[in-house]
């Protein structure tokens, strides 16, 4: 069994970031600048967003955080987001959810510059996506793939199912799995919770990408010899043995699943990191594409 390590692998990129961006000072160059807007005070966000201003420390990112009270009007977060998006020094921008539950959060999404959704959840990054043309990866199934390539995954032809199906992550990669590409060319399911006889199509996989959080849904059980395993989902866990109170779970029973893949990763240090990582690679995209 091979860890797919993805603190390792968010590190590496982020030093490859870190000379690209080096190699901009050299030749007097503006170098990448992110920006998130916070609406609200809500502790995971909150924890989310300094992590990636930390990390747009880490490979000398310029970064900009946005913050906004927990009142404020959807009329004066769209003026916000207009605000960014004529903002020439902005390359980039990310708007964190949740938002709270009298703002439209498609409408919301809707109204940030294609060229600037660096998280790339507009509806015309998301369809440029689908049709393979030049578009923002959305940045989680965006590390999944690099982790598949990096780690040397075979993808080709192999049969992946999919668990979940939201816009975020479980769409999108049941869409870019099967393109062609070197993490691509598989034949995918596309499963969620109106699916019948979970288990006989997951026995049938040679990957799985789970995104449910549902803590350890996935059982040895429901997987054969052998199989991929990529783990998005990550819930905190009441635990009064740990001394925060609660462990960290992902969606697949490590401990059992782990004795029959092949390839799988962890939780926490799997996808999490690879998602900040990617964040910072469509960011240097979105300023390379600005010059």
């Amino acid at each position: 069994m091979v860890l797919l390590d993805g603190k390792k692998t968010a590190n590496d990129i982020k030093d490859e970031i870190t000379v690209s961006v080096n190699e901009m000072i050299a030749r007097g160059e503006k170098v990448p600048h992110l920006a998130a807007v916070l609406v609200g005070s809500d502790g995971a966000s909150l924890t989310y967003v300094g992590s990636k201003v930390r990390a747009c420390e880490r490979v000398g990112f310029n970064s900009t955080l946005v913050e906004l009270p927990e009142t404020t009007t959807e009329e004066d977060l769209l003026k916000t987001i207009q605000g960014l998006n004529k903002n020439n020094d902005i390359d980039g921008f990310i708007v964190q959810l949740p938002l709270p539950k009298h703002i439209d959060e498609q409408k919301v999404l809707n109204a940030v510059n294609p060229n600037k959704d660096v998280d790339g959840f507009h509806p015309e990054n998301f369809g440029r996506m689908a049709l393979e043309m030049e578009s923002f990866i959305p940045a989680t199934p965006y590390g999944i793939l690099q982790l598949l390539e990096r780690y040397q995954v075979e993808t080709k032809g192999k049969h992946t199912v999919v668990i979940g199906r939201s816009h975020i992550v479980g769409r999108p990669m049941s869409i870019l799995m099967s393109q062609k590409g070197p993490a691509g060319n598989s034949t995918v399911t596309l499963t969620h919770s109106y699916t019948k006889n979970l288990s006989e199509i997951t026995k049938q996989a040679d990957i799985i990408i789970v995104a449910l959080g549902i803590p350890e849904f996935l059982k040895a059980g429901m997987v054969k010899d052998g199989v991929v395993i990529v783990d998005v989902g990550i819930s905190r866990v009441p635990d009064n043995t740990k001394p925060r109170g609660y462990a960290i779970k992902g969606d697949v029973a490590f401990d059992e699943v782990s004795k029959k893949s092949s390839f799988i990763t962890p939780v926490p240090g799997g996808v999490g990191p690879m998602t900040i990582a990617m964040l910072l690679k469509n960011t240097l995209i979105a300023r390379k594409r600005n010059t």
